[in-house]
């Protein structure tokens, strides 16, 4: 428009958005769409987790995407977004973390076939032992109301992160949930720069971000509360748990895991494929 007046033409706003939109031209946010990296087996792997999807909710077998979201510092700090107030929403000027008075992890359980979201929050570290707890706690609390006659639990994730799918630890880990719930647990690893299809990405966490927009997270209760009360009209329903449990980092998977463990990799692509079946 300035650039027109300069060049000693008048026309109107409504001339300049015509003419915008005669030529296609619309406003555009940038798109995360170029991949980084790629891998020879990335389609093979989408087929076989859209192979696997259907035969366990073909057999009523759950199906579970898991992801941990970001990290949220407690205390009086900025968050984007806003919301109806009465009054203005007063902030820290920086967010330093040692102003914190604590901090919250959400690892996130979601069921395809029910179209629920579970959320874990964790008040210490994000390890593969808090992943494990997080799918121990949706299991005990949910899982076993709704799907009783389970023989498996298929779990969708990401390959790298608390479920790396090149740890051994977390290996270890849900090895002892699986003895724990003594129920067959079935991994299946997106492959490397994929995470945005794992379907927690898209079907829950975003309504999750909405729900919680622009509120001051001052506490964990807080954030349970606006967690709670993501929903859609689609149907899509939460529940959120608390786990106020200290996990250690930089833990070692034990000394002869490798040579004992009991995890059993798929023939097909076993690096993103394994089942950690229950051992009396």
């Amino acid at each position: 428009m300035k650039v027109i007046l300069k060049k000693g033409y008048s026309v109107s706003r409504n001339i300049v958005r015509y003419l915008l939109k005669k030529h296609e031209y619309v406003k555009r946010k940038a798109q995360k769409n170029i991949t980084m990296g790629g891998h020879p087996d990335r389609n093979a792997q989408f087929e076989n987790i859209t192979q696997l999807k259907q035969d366990y909710l073909d057999a009523g077998n759950p199906v579970i995407s898991m992801d941990t979201t970001k990290k949220e510092l407690l205390g009086t700090f900025y968050r984007t977004g806003s919301l109806y107030t009465q009054a203005a929403i007063q902030t820290n000027d920086h967010d330093f973390p040692s102003s914190a008075t604590g901090s919250v992890i959400p690892h996130g359980c979601y069921d395809l076939k029910r179209n629920t979201g579970y959320i874990t929050l964790g008040t210490s570290h994000d390890t593969s032992e808090f992943a494990c707890d997080s799918l121990f706690q949706w299991w005990v609390n949910e899982g076993i109301i709704h799907y009783p006659k389970a023989k498996s639990l298929l779990i969708l994730c990401d390959g790298g992160g608390s479920n790396s799918s090149r740890h051994y630890i977390f290996k270890e880990d849900l090895q002892k949930t699986a003895n724990a719930l003594g129920l067959e647990i079935r991994i299946a690893h997106y492959p490397p720069y994929t995470s945005k299809y794992n379907p927690i990405e898209h079907r829950f966490f975003p309504h999750v971000t909405r729900a919680c927009e622009g509120v001051v997270f001052d506490s964990v209760e807080t954030v349970k509360t606006l967690s709670s009360s993501t929903s859609t009209s689609k149907g899509l329903t939460t529940i959120v748990h608390i786990l106020d449990k200290i996990y250690e980092t930089g833990r070692k998977y034990a000394a002869d895991f490798k040579e004992i463990m009991p995890i059993v990799f798929d023939t097909h692509l076993p690096k993103w494929n394994y089942r950690a079946i229950p051992q009396e």
